[in-house]
């Protein structure tokens, strides 16, 4: 800034009055002081001009006739203290610079010496690696010419033409030269890409020590000496490969299986106008074209083909041995087919079942006295337990259809004889119950014959024994006619093959995991093997017999329970033996994958028009929600079953899970989300979910016998049904004269010509038989009296609640309505 002279000015700040001072200066003295002010502009003389320190760094600050005006001593020093350690901080800051910049080119320097001593350490090692291979190629070279020598000097003409020994050296020579001069090839690298691991001190140095050679590369340069020392270089011939191509595959994975490098491929599929990365998916007919362009051959394969390492062995004639029957025992509920078993193997397992029925299949081994080995298998007896009669009807040879005479055929009879005729297996008849009073053997017989089956008493083909389980009547009889069926089937199997079984029962226990019990039909199960049964895979860990015992392996006709499995299969799967876990993993996660998928399609709307049907019947309809837990696998899918058949067009039973083991906290709070009870059919609650149940609310029901939970359920469904109204009519009345009564309305003389007349019924106001009107009575009157009610051939007084249209010859039509409770038949 300058002033009215033209002379450059200094501004200080803290004046009067908020004003400026200026400090003029003139030829590098101080002229005087210019203060500026919102009022007027004062020009005073400059203190201590001319002294000592010069400027304002040299005025006293205690004489005031040397400093500015309108600056205090305390003001005036404290600028000059803040002068002076601005200026300290400066020389400060500088020095520091330099001192660190000093240290910088120290590190620099100290740095590119290390460096250049690893280059020099590096060349001398190298050095005296060529010269030793100089060196070693002049000693091969002196015994080949020695060794040539004797040779040439055999005729007087060979030994003239013999090369001076002289000139021999020169070639080493060269070649050494030329060896020298081949490390110096390397774009401009030099010995950088030989200098070994890098260290901290190269990466530091500011990339002097350069990208290091990979093993590959070092491998690839090994290979080449060596053809070329073995006479030059050979085209090695392509190979051709099988590549497996799958409806989706990632683009490594297909390099990988042609063996291919990954960004070949990927320039390949750029070159076909596709522009994706190692790690996306292409479709089989893309990695076609690409497998073909490479030369390779390609195998198209689907997921289902992880089920094709489950070999399908074809049992020649001569490895078939004899194997033991299996024979399944089915028939109506308390028709006595377990204690017709517990007499044949002497067990009391009908002691042990809830209600004194077969709540699960049992499979046993029992040895005649004539030495014949049988397999038995016990399936329930109950509407309930179709699925699972139906699979013991599947992995049998003979069906033994037991009937009590005292009792006849049964619904429950009829159906083992459907799965039977299904199975396509022989029957044999056994006419339990022959010891009671009320036995009728003939009836039996002569009802059989309603459902194709005949006996041999009625000139048919189909065996009939008359037993009795409790006296031990005809069970030697039925016992041969067992064996001898089993002769005429003549069954054989081989038991040098790879085990092929089926799941009669699987069950979670407490102490031992997932159990299957399986009879195997196929080869021979051995601890140890490997297997997948269904959605579920493992490793054979223990085989348990059906007295307890544990055995080594397993042959066919042999019931055992498996355990080693990964999770609970579903009774009435296939269990099939693999070599590796890997393949036994795969095809258990492809089959739950496909499992999923199925479940999943079942269940969704495909198009428009079914989404909103199904939402429309979904809102009409009320759901109870269960869950369910079982002992075994088999019994849960039963109870899943009847949950199923119970409900309506206006009601249904929704099992929002179905599990087999102890009720588990997890279920407590499943049950609470969703408001349902917990039915445990054979199971109990641990500590932990009891005390969350009692603290959320959640109840939780226990059964043995699956009649009472079915009951139960069927109840609850029948609390969700509205009530069903229905109208009693219980009179009539004629309109004779309408009047209007102040602070009332309309009021209708009326004469009761039927019936009743009630205060609180409903009523319907006929005119021409038509219902013009339904509602309630407002009054009721008699005279001037209200009443409850009036009886047929009386007068009364009658007005409608909220409507006066009445006119005279009018229809009152009299009703009470009544709810009644419905229940699911």
């Amino acid at each position: 800034m300058s002033d009215s002279d033209g002379k450059k000015t200094l501004g200080l700040r803290g004046g009067p009055r908020s004003g400026q001072v200026k400090q003029s200066f003139s030829h590098g003295r101080t002229k005087n002081v210019v203060v500026e002010t919102k009022r007027k502009r004062v020009v005073v003389p400059k203190p201590g001009a001319g002294k000592s320190g010069g400027g304002a760094g040299g005025a006293s600050a205690g004489d005031p006739s040397k400093r500015p005006a309108g600056i205090s001593d305390a003001e005036m020093e404290r600028r000059l203290k803040a002068l002076q350690a601005a200026k300290a901080r400066e020389a400060e800051d500088a020095a520091k610079r330099a001192e660190d910049e000093r240290k910088r080119e120290e590190e620099r320097q100290r740095r590119r010496e290390e460096a250049e001593a690893k280059e020099r350490e590096q060349r001398e090692i190298e050095e005296a690696a060529r010269r030793k291979a100089a060196e070693e190629e002049e000693r091969r070279r002196r015994e080949a010419s020695a060794a040539e020598k004797p040779a040439a000097s055999a005729t007087p003409e060979a030994a003239k033409a013999a090369p001076k020994p002289a000139a021999a050296p020169r070639k080493p020579e060269r070649e050494r030269e030329r060896t020298d001069d081949r490390p110096s090839r390397g774009k401009g690298k030099g010995d950088s890409r030989r200098s070994g691991k890098l260290t901290v001190n190269q990466a530091l140095a500011g990339g002097e020590g350069g990208r290091q050679r990979s093993l590959a590369a070092m491998k690839r340069k090994q290979e080449r000496m060596r053809q070329k020392a073995m006479g030059g270089a050979e085209n090695r011939e392509k190979v051709v490969r099988d590549v497996q191509v799958p409806e989706q595959i990632v683009v490594s994975e297909l390099a990988n299986r042609m063996a291919e490098r990954v960004a070949d491929v990927v320039k390949a599929l750029m070159q076909n106008g596709m522009m994706v990365t190692q790690n996306q998916t292409i479709d089989a007919d893309t990695a076609e074209l690409i497998v073909e362009e490479f030369g390779h051959r390609v195998q198209r394969v689907s997921d289902a083909d992880v089920e094709d390492v489950i070999a399908t062995v074809y049992d020649k004639p001569e490895d078939m041995q004899a194997r033991p029957p299996v024979i399944t025992i089915m028939g109506h509920v308390d028709h006595g087919k377990t204690s017709l078993l517990d007499a044949i193997r002497n067990a009391k397992v009908v002691a042990g079942e809830a209600g004194g029925i077969t709540q699960h299949i049992g499979a046993y081994q029992v040895k005649t006295d004539s030495g014949t080995t049988l397999t038995f298998l016990d399936t329930p007896g109950h509407a309930a337990f179709t699925s699972m009669r139906a699979r013991g009807a599947q992995v049998t040879d003979i069906v033994v259809l037991v009937v009590a005479a005292d009792d006849a055929v049964m619904p429950q009879t009829i159906e083992a004889i459907n799965h039977a005729k299904a199975a396509e297996v022989p029957m044999i008849v056994a006419i339990n119950k022959v010891d009671k009073p009320a036995a009728n053997s003939d009836k039996v017989r002569t009802d059989l014959l309603q459902h194709e089956v005949i006996v041999e008493k009625l000139s048919g083909e189909v065996q009939d024994v008359e037993v009795s389980a409790v006296t031990g009547q005809g069970l030697d009889e039925l016992l041969e006619s067992i064996a001898l069926q089993a002769e005429l089937v003549e069954l054989t199997a081989n038991p040098n093959r790879v085990a092929e079984g089926a799941v009669i029962e699987a069950q979670l226990d407490v102490g031992r995991g997932p159990v299957a019990t399986v009879l195997v039909q196929k080869g021979t199960l051995k601890r140890g093997d490997i297997f997948v049964v269904g959605e579920q895979w493992g490793k054979v860990r223990a085989l348990i017999n059906d007295k307890g015992e544990r055995v080594e392996e397993a042959g066919p006709s042999v019931p055992v329970e498996v355990l080693g499995l990964n999770g609970t299969p579903e009774a009435g799967d296939v269990l099939n033996v693999v070599e590796t876990e890997a393949q036994a993993r795969e095809i258990a996660e492809y089959r739950e994958q496909k499992a999923k998928e199925k479940r999943a399609a079942a269940g969704a709307a495909t198009t428009l028009e079914q989404l909103m049907a199904k939402a429309k019947e979904d809102e009409n309809v009320q759901e109870l929600p269960i869950l369910v837990k079982a002992d075994v696998q088999g019994s849960a899918e039963a109870i899943v079953q009847a949950m199923e058949k119970i409900g309506n067009e206006e009601v249904r039973v929704r099992v929002l899970h179905a599990g087999v083991g102890a009720i588990t906290e997890t279920d407590v709070g499943l049950a609470e989300a969703s408001g349902a009870p917990i039915m445990g059919f054979n199971v109990r609650a641990n500590a932990p979910a009891r005390n969350a149940a009692n603290q959320k609310g959640v109840e939780i029901r226990y059964y043995s016998v699956i009649y009472d939970l079915v009951d139960d359920v069927k109840a609850a469904a029948s609390g969700l049904l509205s009530a069903e109204i229905r109208e009693t009519y219980i009179g009539y009345a004629e309109i004779k004269e309408v009047f209007k009564v102040s602070g009332v309305g309309k009021v209708a003389g009326c004469l009761v010509t039927e019936g009743i007349a009630r205060r609180s019924a409903g009523v319907r106001l006929l005119r021409d038989d038509v219902v013009i009107h339904e509602g309630t009575l407002k009054t009721l009157k008699r005279f001037k009296d209200e009443v409850a009610e009036v009886q047929s051939g009386q007068e009364c007084g009658m007005a409608f609640e909220n409507y006066e249209d009445i006119r005279q010859g009018d229809v009152i039509e009299i009703f009470e309505r009544q709810e009644v409770e419905r229940s699911l038949d």
